[in-house]
Formats: C-alpha cells, structure tokens, sequence
C-alpha cells in the first residue's frame, strides 16, 4: 500500500532560527535534512512526504521548495508567507509559480489573541489562496476552534486542511471534551480535512500508551470519516514521544478496522488529492 506522511519537517538547527525548540525539547536540537528524510523513508517505507514550514520566515520557505526540487520523495511543501501583508499577493504570485508549492500554514496556535485568525488583513491574504491553487494548513490548539469553525466559515471555497486534529489535552483518566465539541462542529465543514498527526506529543506525562490515542482517532474518524482524515507523523517533533515508525505502527493498528478502500484514501489518497500531489 501506498504511504504519503502529509505532515513532516526539515531544519538545519540554530537557536536563533528556531528559537520555540526549548530547553526541553533536545531530541529536536539538531539537523534534520534530506539524508534523514531518506533514511526515515527507508525505515517506513514511506512513498512521499510533504514538507511543512516550522518558522515564519520567506527563506525557509525558499529553502523547502529547493529541498524539494531535489528530492523526489518530497511530494509537496506547505510554506509561510506574510498572509497580513498589504503586498501578499505579489509573494504568492512569485512562489505559486514553483509547482511544489501546494499550501501555506500559520502558526496560529502561537499567537497570543486567539481570534487572531479572525484578524481582517490576515483573512484578505488568505483570501488570495485559491485563486493560486494553494490550500491552507490550520495550525490550531484546541481552545482556538470555535474561532477557527468562524474562520472556515469565511472562506467556503478554499480548501482546508488541520494539523494534528486541533492538538486537543490528552491527560490520563481525562477526555478532552471540549475538544470533541469542536472538532465534530468543525467537520460539518465540507472543505476542510484532517491530519491525524502530533497526538502523541499531546498526552501529558513522560509516557503513552495506545489506548490513550484510540478515543481521540475514533472521534476524528467519525466526525471526518475516512473521505477526510489524513496520515502524517509529525517527524522530527513526534521524536518528543515516540519514533516515526513507532507512531506509523501505532495508526495503523488504529487503522486495521477501515476497509482496504478507506485505508487507501486515509494513508495516501485523501493527501494526494487535497494537495494536488503528483505521484
């Protein structure tokens, strides 16, 4: 079966460039570059990736579309450009010429307001998404989803896609209820889909177990179903808890209960269309 991790992220590491890699976050602090990349492919037997931006800045975005165009397994790059900007248009008209380009993510669930995504000049350049057949990657924690569903709301015509299932709080003994409330809400939105990707990283304490991650897949298979949900490891984040073929493993033992159809559209087929990839 065909395998596309819609979510990775490449670095050469610095502390200045990347500056929310913390104190606790060691695995993190180092290069993670295209022979990386492969060696992860090799190991789980991955297809294709695409490539996500993790700080907001042009020249990574620049850097990823380079990568890209020398690496056949990166399939598509998700990158950052100034949305709020008065001259946004002119940035995407020069960057959706490079045909790996396929969307532009945010990263929303760092800003202080949480209606920032409501933020008028930011809505104007994500506006311009669509008419340059770009998508747009919601970056959200949990408690940013009912101005995120107001977000959505806005742009029915632009093809969506959430990171990470809205991060919801994964505590033991503790669901995430609020989180069920606005994911299923959110859902209802026929032009967004679903990553199930970064949940371990969620769960609070040192370790997790699989069972702790099942609510939280059944709640998004069912709110998205598997016409909308999406694979992506999170890699190099996900090495906070877990490894990348650990974390490919553990979905598919989630996975096992879909059909050989859905499991299709969910490892590969649902990315493949939602980000124009060509395979």
């Amino acid at each position: 079966m065909t395998i596309i991790d819609s979510h990775h992220h490449l670095w050469k590491y610095s502390s200045d460039e990347y500056g929310w890699i913390n104190e606790q976050m060691l695995p993190l602090k180092s290069d993670f570059l295209l022979p990386e990349l492969r060696e992860v492919a090799a190991t789980s037997s991955i297809d294709g990736f695409v490539s996500v931006q993790a700080r907001q800045s042009l020249q990574e975005t620049t850097d990823l579309l380079a990568m890209a165009d020398l690496e056949p397994l990166i399939r598509g790059v998700v990158g950052w450009v100034p949305l709020a900007a008065s001259d946004v248009n002119d940035t995407l008209e020069r960057l959706a010429e490079q045909k790996q380009l396929k969307g532009v993510r945010h990263v929303v669930q760092d800003e202080p307001d949480d209606q920032f995504i409501l933020g008028e000049a930011f809505n104007h350049g994500v506006a311009q998404l669509a008419s340059h057949g770009l998508v747009y990657d919601v970056l959200i924690y949990s408690r940013q989803l009912p101005a995120s569903i107001e977000f959505v709301d806005r742009h029915p015509n632009l093809q969506m896609i959430l990171d990470h299932i809205a991060k919801p709080t994964i505590k033991p003994g503790q669901f995430d209820d609020n989180w069920e409330k606005g994911i299923r809400e959110l859902a209802k939105r026929e032009n967004i889909s679903c990553k199930f990707s970064g949940v371990v990283t969620e769960v609070q304490g040192d370790s997790w177990t699989i069972d702790q991650i099942r609510p939280y897949w059944d709640i998004a298979l069912e709110a998205f179903s598997a016409d909308r949900l999406m694979f992506g490891s999170d890699w190099p984040v996900c090495l906070l808890k877990t490894g990348h073929d650990q974390w490919l493993q553990t979905v598919q033992q989630l996975a096992a209960e879909l059909t050989t159809a859905e499991q299709t559209k969910f490892f590969a087929t649902n990315a493949i269309r939602d980000y124009n990839l060509q395979m």
